[in-house]
């Protein structure tokens, strides 16, 4: 099963040409590892849509209950929930017409990555956005 973890050339091509980055399961806590990959990847220049629904809003920015409320495309489906909520959130990105699915660190489940690769997405499981953006330099190839 193709996972991109592994193929750094499109694992390049996924950061490079996306704008759009709806994080799921945002938190509001600043010490949480969500909160600050999405700081990360909203300084390096990425629309970053928070989606949590038990949060309202997060630096004064609108979280969104779930993927369909995001009044925008979104690029990348970054996802740090447990496994077991990937199948309906990945069910989410496809109706969505997401381009990429991206699983934090410890985080993947065969299933849902399956039917993700069989509706035309990208698949990226267990590994870091933010790790692998800086790991593949894509700062200097989206022209920071």
């Amino acid at each position: 099963m193709p996972n991109l973890k592994d193929d750094h050339n499109a694992l390049r091509e996924v950061l490079t040409h996306a704008k759009a980055i709806a994080v799921v399961g945002h938190s509001d806590k600043r010490d949480r590892t969500s909160y600050q990959i999405a700081q990360f990847l909203r300084r390096v220049g990425y629309i970053v849509y928070p989606v949590n629904p038990l949060v309202k809003e997060i630096d004064g920015q609108p979280c969104y209950p779930s993927l369909t409320e995001i009044p925008d495309s979104v690029d990348i489906v970054n996802i740090f929930r447990r496994s077991e909520y990937l199948p309906e959130i990945i069910e989410t990105a496809i109706s969505i017409n997401a381009k990429t699915v991206w699983a934090q660190l410890g985080i993947s489940d065969r299933a849902s990555a399956q039917k993700a690769l069989d509706a035309g997405l990208n698949v990226i499981m267990d590994a870091c956005i933010k790790v692998e953006y800086l790991r593949l330099d894509v700062g200097n190839t989206r022209g920071e």
